[in-house]
């Protein structure tokens, strides 16, 4: 049984991740090395896929940036709140 990396995601599952994305990357790299037309045609197929991932990986990073954000920003509050709820005492009479 695999370790949980995350509590919904395992090392099976993680490596099933980096290796399709090895396959898909490989697959793509050699299709377009044997593809029949000029050299420079070829590098800039290559460098199109190179933008590409790049692209989804910075992209990747910015939605899990946000989504920790998100995160911790409802984790202050709800601390604020637990904070605020267990000082407040509704039996407590003001004195004027």
């Amino acid at each position: 049984m695999s370790k949980p990396i995350h509590p919904t995601m395992t090392s099976a599952y993680y490596a099933q991740c980096v290796i399709s994305f090895g396959v898909a990357l490989g697959s793509v790299a050699i299709g377009v090395a044997y593809l029949p037309v000029d050299a420079w045609v070829r590098a800039f197929l290559a460098i199109a896929v190179l933008y590409t991932v790049t692209s989804a990986f910075v992209l990747a990073k910015c939605v899990r940036d946000r989504q920790e954000l998100v995160a911790m920003a409802s984790r202050v509050d709800q601390a604020r709140l637990d904070k605020l709820l267990s000082e407040h005492d509704p039996y407590k009479v003001d004195s004027l």
